[in-house]
């Protein structure tokens, strides 16, 4: 979503500040309540809401805030052949080093990111503690030796007053969500659950509990999940000369964004139905859906319940199409042996797994201060969220996330971008993805070798370029949505 004028900046600011008051102000007269009968009237219904919201913030919010600072379990160590490895590779796709530490430092002077303080920062990067060990001095050393000759520069002795993000590490950072928010998502999550049942969709619950707010259709309806945790909306599979697809949405509210773009997929069959209609699986995520509920699984196990999930529908091959964080959990679906075996061609949108060793997806969404509309969107509405903040902070392993292009050989792939988006280096990635010579390209992509109307196409990786748009952007407009269904439905014909 675009959010440029004035008005959207006043009406985003004023929100936040409306809601960061519903908590304080519903403590502070629900105390005052038992000794001072106030000189006004006060609705009875107003009182009972206050009450609630005053409760919710003290007996569910806070313990909870407490309960998930806990240190989280990083995934075991892989041996130092692999992490070498791993940085070399992460080493050869650094367009700016300078930049890359300053952010990484969360805008430190250069003069106080010194040589110790890179060592803590490649200690968690790729040996997930803070705890020194001198077993592991010389990989260090050889690490910040690296570092050294890509800055072109010593990095000073000792150690300077720059912190770095360390987010697995590093305290949760989460804003209380009242009701009235709640009930917010209740609503829309009601909206979007009854659009995706005029389509033809049915949803495949698990747990009534699992979840708050709590959802309509786990009570009146739906059919139960073959996975154990994880929640989707289907849509049967007819066709006999087609692949279905298997859609993954990004940080948000669930599928609500997405419910046009999920429509029209089948968009082109309304004529001739003798085919019969692309089937449609579209996961929820639920710690990224700005709801209470499980922590975000772990690589292993989203593996296992996605296979649980194909096998009930006895799906053997499928198009993956995933938006934003979606990219990770198709880069853990690419991980995992028995699902990548199943994988077809693929569309990222809006990625934000490729080139994830990069420090602007963390820095965008952990330290950047917010000062346009869009940007304060995606801080208190996003990051500052509980299950997402919990997600980014003690479940976001970037080495088990990042995805390299030499892992989709093999396959057709379309990556989608957006000139202006603010949470993902696009312009580096398009680089990558592209092998340009230039990182940081400038200008329209259309005026770049090899493309034509905003599309790069390469050998078995095509780049859409969507010039000015920001994060989630191109679901906004019927024309851009269109043409990523486009893509899609020509991927279930080629793959088959």
């Amino acid at each position: 979503m675009a959010l440029t004028s004035l008005w959207d900046y006043v009406f985003i600011r004023a929100s936040i500040f409306l809601l960061h008051l519903v908590a304080p102000l519903s403590v502070f007269y629900s105390l005052a309540r038992r000794f001072v009968y106030p000189p006004f009237h006060v609705p009875r219904a107003l009182e009972i809401w206050l009450a609630l919201e005053a409760a919710f913030y003290l007996v569910v919010y806070l313990p909870l805030h407490l309960h998930l600072q806990t240190a989280t379990t990083h995934p075991t160590l892989v041996c130092r052949s692999d992490r070498r490895k791993l940085f070399r590779r992460c080493h050869d796709n650094i367009p700016d080093p300078e930049l890359y530490l300053t952010k990484w430092f969360r805008d430190a002077p250069a003069a106080e990111i010194r040589r110790e303080n890179v060592r803590d920062f490649f200690r968690w990067a790729f040996l997930n503690t803070a705890d020194p060990n001198p077993e592991h001095d010389e990989e260090l050393d050889e690490y910040v030796g690296g570092m050294e000759k890509l800055l072109g520069r010593k990095l000073e002795p000792g150690r300077g007053n720059a912190k770095c993000l360390r987010l697995t590490l590093d305290k949760v950072q989460m804003s209380h969500r009242s009701l009235i928010w709640y009930l917010c998502v209740f609503v829309v999550d009601t909206l979007a659950s009854g659009y995706l049942r005029y389509h033809s969709f049915n949803f495949h619950y698990t747990s009534v509990l699992a979840v708050f707010p709590l959802r309509p259709l786990t009570l009146f309806g739906g059919h139960s999940s073959p996975a154990p945790s994880l929640t989707y909306w289907h849509r049967p599979h007819t066709s006999k000369t087609r692949l279905p697809i298997l859609f993954i949405h990004g940080i948000g509210v669930g599928l609500y964004p997405y419910i046009d773009f999920l429509a029209e997929l089948n968009a082109n069959d309304r004529g001739d139905l003798s085919d019969g209609q692309i089937g449609i699986i579209a996961l929820e995520i639920m710690p990224v859906s700005s709801r209470i509920t499980g922590e975000a699984m772990s690589c292993d196990t989203i593996g296992e319940e996605v296979h649980c999930i194909l096998k009930a529908h006895k799906w053997d091959k499928f198009v993956l199409v995933s938006h934003s964080y979606g990219s990770v959990v198709a880069a853990h679906l690419l991980h995992t042996p028995k699902i990548a075996a199943k994988v077809g061609p693929m569309l990222f949108i809006d990625p934000v797994a490729f080139l994830l060793h990069l420090p602007d997806v963390a820095y965008n969404f952990i330290h950047r201060k917010p000062s346009t509309a869009n940007e304060y969107l995606l801080w208190y509405f996003g990051s500052k969220d509980i299950g997402i903040a919990h997600t980014l902070f003690r479940r976001f392993f970037w080495a088990d996330n990042i995805l390299w292009k030499e892992e989709l050989q093999g396959r057709r792939a379309t990556v989608a971008l957006g000139g202006s988006d603010l949470v993902v280096n696009t312009r580096a990635i398009r680089a990558y993805m592209t092998g340009g010579d230039d990182w940081i390209l400038s200008g329209g992509a259309s005026g770049s070798e090899g493309w034509h109307d905003g599309e790069w196409k390469g050998d078995g990786i095509d780049v859409l370029w969507f010039p000015g748009f920001h994060h989630g952007q191109v679901f906004d407009t019927k024309r851009t949505r269109r043409r990523l269904a486009d893509i899609a439905a020509r991927y279930c014909m080629e793959g088959y």
